[in-house]
């Protein structure tokens, strides 16, 4: 499929844009008038400069304010489209957007407007050039894609078709049910964008707060699906406004963007072939050659956390685990790697010199640098993410040690991917000296990672939810925003459907929070808290307290809250008091936690005991434990 982006989607100067997205792998561009207008050079340089990236300029847009006007308006604006004309023919862009009219001079006469459009295509059939309409949100008089339809059909040209933009008809809660029985053949171009759920006006949803497909919660693969059942053949592009992405690297927008594509495509091509397994009646041919990856990987947990280190402060975060319950089970064959085990969580401190995660440490010091997920075929998994733009990384081996698949994540840490058939212990058998002694003797009761914290800067936020959806498999939970006593962090969760995999995603909207300080020193995308689970969290915190583990405190005022919150059993109350263990409570059950104090960099660990269905993270408690550590 021919894929391509509107220049508005990205940040810098017009020949900056086309190197980014001809570097990520572009068929073509939609041209945003104003970076036309801006730009340095002729329409005929510019078409040259496209061309010598490997790229086509698809549209030339928005031609604004043109059809359902009075006539001495609309000569004006037929003798304008021909100064866009001649640059377009220039530039080699054979077709023209007209966005509906928003003008308080339009006329409600969709005849008059399906006139106006028809002598519109009429002069660009002069040039061998096609005009497409499209409905916008806020148009005055067409706003929905049936409406823009019926004037197209009524001007009855064939240089005039369609346009389909995803955000216009989502949101507004428009049924796009209705695409797969306009004729492919008048569909002339295809928009795609995705955007949160927000409730404001639609016209600066639009302009501000547009994402790539998969990063936002719009039915987009519903919509890409109906435009496909029409028999559509064009282009799939992607037009996106977004202040964040407006000054974000443009390299790396270009590749969430092709990211994003690639993940619709997968995604409507696996709908597509399951609806033509089951469905009663034929489902229509594909006239389209869709991307079709390897499946997403099947997750069955975290095999391990790796921890980056140096010489020193190995030993410093080998004592810390050991106050945790961790107990030094192995040391590698041939590097300075001690792995450290406690239930079925395995810990890794890598202080090996020249290595990837020295490397890490020089940058952010003693940090999580690498996860271990295991996966069902790990190979796979990792021609997947390569297919999704994601770079493989390979890591040195020594004699009998095995080889891990691994991938770099967003932000720079490494993503390994174990085979489930290594069983629990075959990598570390294979890789690692065990010591003969592996009892569970001074063990705190913790027994598997219930899930892991990123900090995000906010221009990575996005680019996670994307990456994990599209790479990992995970589904994106409720977007909160948690007050911080300096600010607000806007925090997401994404799991797997068997909740195996737990990754939860912070962002600081203030430079002031505890989150954005951490920030300042892992560069963002880095681990900032562990969440490790225990079957009866009284008793884990109580062995941790005679270790020496020191817990984040929390004020009375919230259990005296707590109490006028959740209908609890007083002794209860009182023991998680004591305790210091916060509690949060859903209608699928209970959810009792607690943090401990930081370390270096600002990463701290968090208990966590779930009970029943529970299926959120505490975050309604994450500003007791801020609150506490700003007053430190």
């Amino acid at each position: 499929m021919h894929r391509s982006i509107a220049t508005v989607s990205l940040s810098g100067t017009l020949r900056q844009k086309l190197e980014a997205v001809s570097a990520a792998g572009f068929d073509g561009i939609e041209l945003f008038e104003s970076d036309f207008v801006n730009f340095k050079g002729s329409a005929g340089e510019l078409g040259r400069i496209a061309a010598d990236l490997g790229l086509s300029i698809d549209l030339y847009q928005p031609f604004r304010d043109f059809e359902a006007m009075p006539e001495a308006q609309f000569r004006r604006s037929l003798e304008r489209a021909e100064r866009k004309f001649d640059l377009m023919e220039a530039m080699g862009a054979p077709m023209m957007l007209c966005c509906s009219n928003t003008s308080p001079l339009a006329i409600d006469d969709r005849v008059l407007a399906a006139a106006q459009l028809h002598e519109l295509a009429e002069r660009a059939a002069r040039r061998n050039l096609r005009v497409g309409f499209e409905a916008l949100a806020w148009g005055r008089f067409t706003s929905l894609y049936g409406q823009a339809w019926s004037i197209v059909r009524e001007a009855d040209h064939p240089n005039l078709g369609l346009i389909l933009d995803s955000f216009h008809t989502l949101s507004l809660k428009d049924d796009p049910a209705g695409i797969a029985r306009i004729p492919g053949d008048k569909i002339f171009f295809l928009q795609m964008a995705d955007a949160p759920l927000l409730s404001m006006d639609v016209l600066q949803w639009a302009r501000h707060h547009r994402s790539f497909p998969g990063q936002g919660d719009l039915a987009v693969i519903g919509f890409f699906e109906q435009v496909l059942r029409a028999g559509y053949t064009g282009p799939l592009s992607l037009e996106i406004f977004n202040d964040i992405f407006r000054e974000t690297p443009n390299r790396r927008t270009a590749v969430d963007a092709m990211r994003s594509l690639l993940y619709l495509e997968s995604e409507a091509q696996r709908r597509l072939a399951a609806a033509a397994d089951t469905a009663a009646a034929p489902v229509p041919p594909q006239r389209v050659e869709l991307f079709s990856p390897p499946p997403v990987p099947a997750l069955s947990g975290l095999s391990f956390i790796e921890f980056a280190a140096d010489e020193s402060s190995a030993g410093t975060l080998g004592a810390l685990l050991g106050q945790l319950g961790f107990r030094r089970v192995g040391r590698h064959r041939s590097k300075a790697v001690v792995l450290y085990r406690q239930g079925e969580i395995n810990m890794i401190v890598n202080a090996q010199p020249d290595s990837f995660a020295r490397s890490r440490f020089e940058a952010h010091g003693t940090s999580v640098c690498a996860l271990g997920v295991r996966c069902a075929d790990p190979l796979a998994a990792v021609d997947r993410a390569t297919a999704m733009r994601s770079q493989r990384h390979d890591s040195p081996v020594g004699p009998n040690e095995l080889r891990v698949p691994a991938i770099v994540a967003p932000g720079g840490n490494l993503i390994h991917f174990v085979s489930e058939a290594l069983g629990a212990n075959g990598l570390y058998e294979a890789d690692f000296i065990l010591e003969e002694d592996a009892s569970e003797a001074g063990g705190a009761g913790l027994t598997q990672i219930d899930h892991v914290a990123l900090g995000l800067a906010v221009d990575q936020l996005d680019t996670w939810v994307l990456f994990t959806r599209a790479v990992l498999g995970l589904e994106p939970g409720e977007s909160l925003e948690l007050a911080d006593p300096f600010g607000l962090i806007r925090s997401r969760g994404v799991a797997d459907a068997a909740r195996s995999v737990r990754l939860v995603l912070n962002v600081s909207l203030s430079q002031r929070t505890r989150t954005a300080r951490t920030l300042s020193v892992t560069g963002g995308g880095a681990v900032h808290h562990i969440a490790l689970r225990c079957k009866d969290i009284f008793e884990s915190v109580e062995r941790l307290r005679a270790n020496g583990t020191r817990f984040v405190p929390i004020s009375g005022n919230y259990y005296d809250d707590l109490a006028t919150r959740i209908d609890l059993d007083p002794a209860l109350l009182a023991r998680m008091r004591a305790a210091g263990v916060l509690f949060d409570r859903s209608a699928a059950g209970d959810y009792l936690h607690i943090y401990t104090e930081s370390i270096e960099g600002g990463l701290f660990f968090e208990l966590a005991q779930r009970t029943a269905g529970y299926d959120a993270y505490g975050a309604l408690n994450a500003p007791a434990r801020m609150a506490s550590q700003a007053q430190e």
